[in-house]
């Protein structure tokens, strides 16, 4: 990762840390940024700082998580840093807004690296997996109905089996597809 300042990490952590949540928590950035890590040259800053601040406001239902979280990136990054592209900060993030409705030729190359990097859980071993599966329906537990829920989780698992491809970028696709349908399916089966 590159080095940013300690109190703009600070504050993108506190961000994450309201509500209580069980899967958009600050482990998920952590992840999402070792993802960012792993995956050949740095990326530039402003994916760094989009993944910091991709799900700092989340509530489960809410139809505006992206937009508010873009929002507070771009309150927040300017107290910290000067000369960054916020409009990209900010675009990016509320581009996870349209996770398994976005297809390679909708995004360039680094768009498709973070929204890889934020997806990567679908093909993780079927533990993480299964712990990611289980913590969306916490939090959606007292949001909707079980039986809504079942039926939303269904439609979107479905739609992205449905999709020729699951990641954007041409590596996450050919190392990560196999295993990402392969815990969709389990997920499904499960519903």
């Amino acid at each position: 990762m590159i080095e940013l300042p300690g109190g703009l990490i600070a504050a993108a952590r506190d961000a994450h840390a309201t509500p209580p949540r069980a899967y958009h928590t600050w482990a998920h950035v952590e992840r999402v940024l070792e993802h960012l890590a792993a995956q050949g040259p740095a990326p530039p800053r402003e994916v760094w700082l989009a993944a910091l601040f991709h799900d700092a406001v989340y509530v489960a239902g809410a139809a505006d998580n992206e937009a508010r979280s873009a929002a507070l990136a771009r309150a927040t990054i300017p107290r910290w840093l000067a000369g960054v592209d916020l409009d990209r900060v900010a675009a990016l993030i509320e581009l996870t807004a349209r996770h398994g409705r976005l297809g390679p030729g909708d995004v360039d190359a680094e768009a498709a690296r973070f929204l890889d990097c934020d997806t990567a859980v679908l093909a993780a071993p079927a533990d993480e997996f299964d712990r990611y599966d289980e913590g969306i329906a916490e939090e959606w537990a007292g949001v909707v109905a079980p039986d809504a829920y079942r039926r939303g989780r269904r439609a979107f698992l479905e739609r992205l089996l449905a999709a020729p491809r699951i990641f954007l970028s041409d590596d996450f696709h050919a190392r990560l597809d196999a295993a990402a349908r392969a815990n969709l399916r389990r997920a499904l089966a499960r519903l």
